[in-house]
């Protein structure tokens, strides 16, 4: 009896599997960032800050990626969270809980803001300074965001849309490339006759043959899509961040 043990075969089938899923983990974790992190808040027409003090533990830490997106001032209501300019006009910018509503002698409405860790409320904020609301949060994100910001050279960028794109290409190509070896294989092997034993009756007990089935490892489709969707529309919406 001739051919690869059943143990080889199903120690390689265990190997395909494990890459196989660790690929998909990678995958869709990168797809998740991605949206997090670019395609969602260009979608909004939102802007990504990074978190970088304490003043609004516990709920977003150093590192809380926040998403802002504009909206019309008489819709900001006590217990928002906004993020605004510390002055008008300049970047710098602070992401705090809105505690109080008014206006001043002009008409402007203003807003009370003070960090959920703080004790004392922030100077007040007219409405000018304000950014927008956060629509969502996402804790550590915000470190990828600042490796990843719009301050970072172009090259970079398209580097790295590059790279997620080739990426899907080659897990294309293997792919297809084993589908190719596994039909050659199996036009190469001759199928043997089956074997009919004889079985008599003063035997104690019938001969049972064990059968190994060998599975074969196949490259998931969806995965492969994921490849291609993730470098696809995070590389898009990289180039398309640094453009605006």
């Amino acid at each position: 009896m001739t051919g690869t043990p059943a143990p080889d075969r199903a120690g390689r089938t265990a190997v395909r599997l494990v890459q196989g899923a660790l690929s998909g983990v990678v995958l869709v974790a990168v797809l998740l960032v991605g949206l997090a992190t670019i395609v969602v808040p260009v979608l909004l027409g939102a802007t990504p800050y990074t978190v970088l003090t304490r003043s609004m533990e516990p709920g977003m830490p150093p590192g809380t990626l926040v998403v802002t997106r504009p909206v019309p001032v008489d819709t900001i209501g006590t217990g928002d969270v906004v993020t605004y300019q510390l002055r008008s006009g300049e970047p710098t910018v602070v992401t705090h809980r809105v505690i109080g509503v008014g206006s001043n002698a002009l008409g402007e409405a203003v807003f009370s803001t003070m960090g959920d860790a703080n004790a004392v409320p922030d100077e007040p904020v007219r409405e000018v300074q304000v950014r927008g609301v956060v629509v969502y949060q996402v804790p550590y994100l915000g470190y990828v965001n600042t490796w990843v910001g719009a301050n970072r050279p172009g090259w970079l960028l398209k580097s790295v849309a590059a790279v997620l794109i080739l990426y899907g290409v080659v897990l294309v190509a293997a792919g297809v490339r084993d589908r190719v070896r596994r039909r050659g294989s199996d036009a190469a092997v001759p199928v043997a006759p089956p074997v009919v034993a004889e079985v008599r009756s003063d035997d104690p007990a019938p001969a049972v043959a064990g059968i190994a089935v060998a599975v074969p490892a196949r490259r998931t489709n969806v995965v492969v899509a994921l490849v291609v969707l993730t470098g696809a529309v995070v590389g898009v919406a990289l180039l398309a961040r640094r453009d605006r």
